[in-house]
């Protein structure tokens, strides 16, 4: 399996740990010992899987709009977006669990005209407060159909945002560009032209889930 290099250290680090005490249990005897000893080996097991970056297959068509998150769509409505589009356009709000895979891929080819990190609070990240409270990273993208904005947001427990982007650079549908450490969401802004692929409550994969597509 796959793992990103975010998840590396922790997880060498807490294996260490792991054989460590894995040792000292042959030569002590002690009921504390073993439940410590439980409890990291379940720390150990679960950054295993939370730092995964499995491959995915990306849908054929340069007009079509993929999910730049794992997770759960919790809203879909329209709204006024006053940063990039600065008109009424879709959002599409998806939310990571701990149990989703974290690393966020680009939705649709272009150029990166807007970025910008703002710093927030750490509200959990299924409110809709967390949407305009939260820490976040807010990323522009000029497509050869239009523009389109997403924003990677800190949760409750999600404390670091990861984003490998730049202003001015060409990015491909599909491919990684960040993640979010431990449970936050992803919330897409997408012109009206979009015709909306998704449902409230559909469970969407990044780089591989369609969210729309540009009406050509």
């Amino acid at each position: 399996m796959k793992i990103t290099k975010e998840g590396y250290k922790i997880i060498i680090y807490t294996g260490i740990i792991l054989i460590l005490l894995v040792l000292l249990r042959v030569v002590c005897d002690s009921q504390i010992l073993d439940i410590i000893t439980i409890i990291i080996a379940v720390v150990f097991c679960f950054h295993f899987s939370f730092f995964r970056d499995p491959d995915r297959q990306i849908p054929e068509g340069e007009h079509l709009i993929l999910s730049p998150a794992d997770g759960k769509v919790i809203k879909i409505d329209k709204v006024k977006e006053p940063l990039y589009h600065e008109q009424e356009v879709w959002l599409v709000s998806i939310f990571m669990t701990l149990f989703d895979v974290h690393v966020n891929r680009i939705p649709i080819s272009g150029e990166v005209q807007f970025l910008k990190y703002e710093k927030g609070k750490f509200l959990a990240a299924n409110l809709d407060a967390a949407m305009e409270k939260n820490e976040q990273a807010l990323i522009g993208v000029q497509t050869a159909y239009g523009k389109i904005l997403f924003k990677q947001v800190a949760g409750l427990i999600a404390r670091r945002i990861i984003c490998r982007l730049s202003k001015g650079q060409r990015v491909k549908r599909g491919e990684r560009f960040g993640m979010i450490i431990y449970s936050s969401r992803v919330d897409l802004f997408l012109p009206l032209n979009v015709e909306l692929k998704v449902s409230l409550n559909d469970k969407v994969k990044a780089g591989s889930s369609l969210i729309g597509e540009y009406k050509i």
